[in-house]
């Protein structure tokens, strides 16, 4: 029996192993073919007729897709598969990646519009599932410390945004629109039957339980608006931040992704330690998404910086402020999805991998729909009163989060006191009969 068990123990921790390595891959191809865009196609679209509005437009209609398809897969996750889902959505979006950059061969234009926002849709469809399916594979194969593995795959996550804009850059410089997207999606391409040998299968029953019961409980609509407040702060910052850069401070297309690295370097490093500090201190994870709300409002608020500090913009100081906006991303980030399943686990939800799905697709859902709202606010607020004052503006959303989230926990905190001092009063009379009988 022991040499059986140590064997099991083997067993288990390889099929950790592979899953992390599985999930990472999605995590850095996704981010990579994401966040390679930013340097180059603003300014590709604006030759290709479309204004900063439409632009914001076809980066917000990636989220909006995302948040439809996140509801419904994360909602028939154990009929689908979480692997099946998982690598379909894979091969997808490797493909349309390559798809994406054939788009410059098609007329200027409202067919260049129009090409854009339904390639950008079939995308998001893929990175729904894959990501959907990711975030239930990780809580199914790590239940008991989940926020830290979440959080050091988040280097993954970061290096992808850190090597897709210069990469990308590069690549646009030197060769042209095309070839960053064929070759990006050729490498996602081929992680598809590497993943399809190395991703353990995870056996689930379909749960009784389902999205609106979840999405109901008042502490899973706070997280709720987290997400969403964060994504659009980070989504913002997708179309308008790359000629922001370009206008200001007169730097080369190359040279743009190199400025995305402050805030891609900050948020993977800092990840796995939030991710540690969540799963060890358990009490700390409210505090971090107060502080992490709050300061990434004011990192907004000195963005440009707004137009009412009466300072002027450095490149240093533009780079400085996307590092802390990097950590206090991953201050809010990372805490809020074991948060949702401590929730859903307090309020009578199955454990499972139907949860999983659940969750990972509400959480997926959010996430998308702050990215859908930040860049289509974003673009529009650019374009009629400048980076400055629209950065500021998109702040709100993160100090009105950060707010709401503190008076929540202070409220809770209150009345969870008020309750056990009800339970438990000060003084009873089975405390009081052996006081008065050792008196006598």
């Amino acid at each position: 029996m022991p040499e059986a068990l140590r064997e099991e123990s083997r067993r288990f921790t390889r099929e950790q192993l592979f899953t992390v390595a599985a999930t990472a891959s999605i995590n850095f191809s996704s981010m990579i073919c994401y966040s390679i865009l930013g340097p180059f196609f603003p300014s590709e679209a604006e030759k290709k007729g479309a204004s900063n509005t439409v632009i914001g437009l076809i980066f917000g209609c990636f989220a909006l897709v995302n948040f439809l398809t996140s509801l419904i897969l994360g909602n028939y996750l154990t009929r689908i598969g979480a692997k099946f889902m998982f690598v379909a959505g894979l091969f997808v979006s490797g493909c349309v990646t390559i798809l994406f950059g054939m788009l410059d061969k098609v007329p200027s234009g409202p067919v260049f519009i129009s090409l854009c926002f339904l390639v950008r849709a079939m995308d998001a469809v893929g990175f729904a599932a894959a990501m959907t399916a990711s975030f239930s594979i990780l809580a199914k194969a790590f239940p008991d410390n989940i926020a830290t593995v979440l959080g050091s795959l988040e280097i993954f996550t970061g290096l992808g945004l850190v090597l897709g804009p210069p990469l990308g850059g590069f690549l646009y410089q030197s060769f042209g629109y095309e070839v960053p997207f064929i070759t990006l999606g050729c490498v996602v391409l081929v992680l598809v039957p590497l993943n399809m040998c190395m991703l353990p299968k995870y056996d689930s029953v379909p749960g009784k339980d389902s999205f609106w019961k979840l999405i109901l409980l008042p502490k899973v609509l706070v997280l709720c608006f987290i997400i969403f407040s964060l994504s659009a702060c980070l989504g913002f910052l997708d179309p308008t931040m790359s000629l922001f850069i370009l206008k200001k401070f007169k730097l080369p297309t190359g040279y743009v992704g190199l400025v995305f690295l402050g805030l891609a370097l900050s948020y993977s490093l800092s990840s796995p330690l939030l991710g540690l500090l969540s799963d060890t201190l358990p009490y700390l994870r409210k505090w971090l998404l107060v502080s992490g709300g709050l300061m990434t409002a004011v990192c907004f608020f000195m963005l440009g910086p707004a137009p009412v500090l009466h300072i002027e913009s450095q490149l240093w100081m533009f780079v400085l402020v996307l590092v802390l906006i990097g950590i206090s991303l991953g201050m809010c980030v990372i805490p809020v999805f074991p948060e949702m399943l401590q929730c859903a686990y307090e309020n009578g939800f199955e454990e499972g991998l139907s949860l999983l799905g659940l969750v990972s697709g509400l959480f997926s859902a959010m996430w998308s729909l702050g990215a859908f709202a930040g860049p289509t606010l974003g673009g529009f607020l650019n374009e009629k009163l400048g980076f400055e004052w629209a950065s500021a503006i998109q702040g709100g959303w993160a100090l009105l989060s950060g707010l709401t989230t503190g008076i929540f926990y202070i409220t809770e905190t209150t009345r969870r006191s008020s309750s056990s001092s009800l339970q438990n009063p000060p003084g009873n009379n089975e405390e009081r009969t052996p006081l008065v009988g050792s008196e006598t």
